[in-house]
């Protein structure tokens, strides 16, 4: 999740030009690769830093997993490695497909300096990796992944996105759960947002125009729960939105065209029940985003036979 810092101010120059430098990057790679469902190498990306209140950094890190059906499942160890001071630093197991932004952050300290972390993934074969550094080219702020995210589609940014703030997210009961094999679990989570951006649907496609050069959202207050880590999928009911870049028509996604925002639950309360086909260690994510900015919580549920 993402914390205002004081003293970052946005640059809507650099705001634009990593939307559409991000945008044109990933565009080319799905379009090059949109018969792949299976099988595909996954890229972990770092996505940049931001300065918080006390001095110290988060550096902020997402993937692209190239695969358009195919979700696999990496353990922490030698193919999934944060370094230094890990292997495991926080990161999912769990890929889900295609392009994942800003999904975890890593705190270093205020006298980082020019050290680096660097996160180490093998999927199908294939090893790949990001280098995390403090670098000024990578600092970013809540425009610049508003932007990323699609918010104000092909403008980059507009007023209203300045006045932004994250949804705020509570989920109810502990942090770690237990579960069994074929039995559901209830879940239930309280989210409160500003309102902005305004519920905004996404454009349906239109044949003159095929594609777009930018990353664009369906914006306004949306919730999902899915697998951050786990040794197997589970089965939620409802069906959640989806959280990851599925820009194909038709899809529960906020990136697949014509979608537009359900209206939320007017107490701002949302209940799920989730049910595992198989046994093991899982964290579930609870993701509250408005099409901007977001608000995570994991609970770790524990599930026998």
């Amino acid at each position: 999740m993402f914390r205002r810092s004081a003293g970052c101010l946005p640059s809507p120059r650099g705001v634009a030009f990593l939307a559409l430098l991000a945008a044109l990057v990933v565009g080319r790679e799905g379009w090059a690769q949109q018969s792949f469902a299976t099988g595909q190498s996954i890229s972990p990306a770092y996505e940049g830093w931001v300065q918080n209140d006390d001095g110290s950094f988060d550096l902020m890190f997402g993937y692209m997993n190239r695969n358009w059906e195919e979700a696999p499942e990496v353990p922490v160890g030698p193919d999934n490695a944060i370094e230094p001071g890990g292997p495991d630093r926080g990161q999912p197991t769990r890929f889900q497909p295609r392009r994942n932004r800003f999904v975890f952050s890593i705190r270093v300290p205020a006298d980082f300096g020019d050290r680096e972390l660097v996160w180490t993934l093998t999927a199908n074969g294939q090893t790949h990796r990001a280098y995390a550094t403090l670098k000024r080219d990578y600092y970013i702020d809540e425009l610049v992944i508003q932007a990323n995210f699609g918010a104000a589609g092909a403008a980059g940014s507009t007023p209203e996105l300045a006045r932004n703030a994250a949804p705020a997210l509570a989920v109810e009961g502990g942090s770690a759960r237990t579960a069994r094999v074929g039995q559901p679990l209830g879940l239930a989570a309280s989210v409160t947002d500003d309102e902005f951006p305004r519920a905004r649907p996404l454009a349906p496609t239109n044949p003159r125009r095929p594609g777009r050069i930018t990353t664009d959202t369906a914006t306004g207050l949306r919730f999902s729960w899915f697998v951050y880590r786990g040794p197997g999928g589970a089965t939620f009911d409802p069906p959640q939105i989806v959280t990851w870049e599925d820009t194909r028509v038709g899809r529960n996604s906020p990136w697949s065209p014509g979608w537009s925002t359900p209206d939320p639950p007017e107490d701002g309360r949302w209940e799920t029940q989730v049910t595992f086909s198989r046994p093991g260690e899982y964290v579930l994510r609870a993701l509250a985003h408005d099409g901007g900015l977001q608000d995570y919580e994991d609970v770790t549920v524990t599930v026998s036979p």
